[in-house]
């Protein structure tokens, strides 16, 4: 159930952070609502699940995760660009992710 929780969290992290832009400095009340409740939904799940998933382990999955949706969301959303360098960047954060997931005895 914790990496459904975390899972949860990524999601709603994910959605705040991709509100923030539309929220033009909070002045933009719907975006901004988004964007705190995203947040304090993200935070709650995060911490969910570490009861039983260890913080590096929890965080480096959702820092990654983040970042690599966040760029599609940038690409998708708003048609910001990846460069060559941006695209090798993100795959090496996902190969650490699936290295800590998959191979490192912390995740276990």
């Amino acid at each position: 159930m914790s990496w459904l929780y975390l899972l949860v969290a990524i999601i709603a992290e994910v959605a705040a952070t991709s509100a923030l832009k539309a929220s033009q400095g909070f002045t933009n009340p719907a975006p901004s609502a988004v964007v705190a409740l995203g947040y304090g939904t993200a935070f709650y799940f995060l911490s969910l699940s570490l009861d039983s998933i260890p913080l590096g382990v929890a965080y480096a999955v959702w820092a990654g995760a983040g970042i690599v949706l966040i760029a599609l969301a940038g690409l998708i959303v708003y048609g910001q660009k990846l460069d060559g360098f941006a695209l090798l960047g993100i795959g090496f954060i996902l190969v650490g992710v699936l290295v800590i997931h998959l191979l490192s005895d912390m995740a276990a």
